[in-house]
């Protein structure tokens, strides 16, 4: 199981992002997603899921109604559509499952593969 995240950036306040979760050598479809963040000096938080099957999706409170979270079964790809970033919003992203057949979840002591973070800097 490989997980790639990728489409971060430096954008202003106020600007978009999206970020691309690619998996390679297993079929996407059927492992919930989470994306996590980590911010320097502190804990690496959960903040949006996607599940396997019924397509169930959390968001943390800090990011809800500005961000969404999608699958492109066909990419096998999971994106984060980051909308109306905030400064707080700068931080390393992470993607990572807790496997096959998978419930959504924003526990980070839960999953069992990650991908390598990429860097989202929110700044003027």
């Amino acid at each position: 199981v490989q997980l790639q995240a990728s489409g971060g950036g430096l954008v202003q306040p106020g600007g978009s992002l999206r970020l691309s979760c690619a998996a390679s050598g297993f079929t996407l479809n059927y492992y919930a997603i989470a994306w996590f963040r980590q911010a320097p000096g502190k804990e690496r938080e959960g903040v949006s899921c996607i599940s396997s099957g019924d397509g169930t999706i959390y968001y943390a409170d800090s990011v809800k109604g500005r961000f969404t979270i999608s699958r492109d079964n066909a990419k096998n790809t999971v994106y984060l559509q980051m909308n109306s970033l905030k400064p707080e919003d700068t931080a390393v992203y992470y993607c990572a499952t807790p496997g096959y057949r998978s419930y959504c979840s924003l526990n980070r002591y839960g999953m069992n593969y990650w991908g390598k973070g990429t860097q989202v800097t929110v700044s003027s």
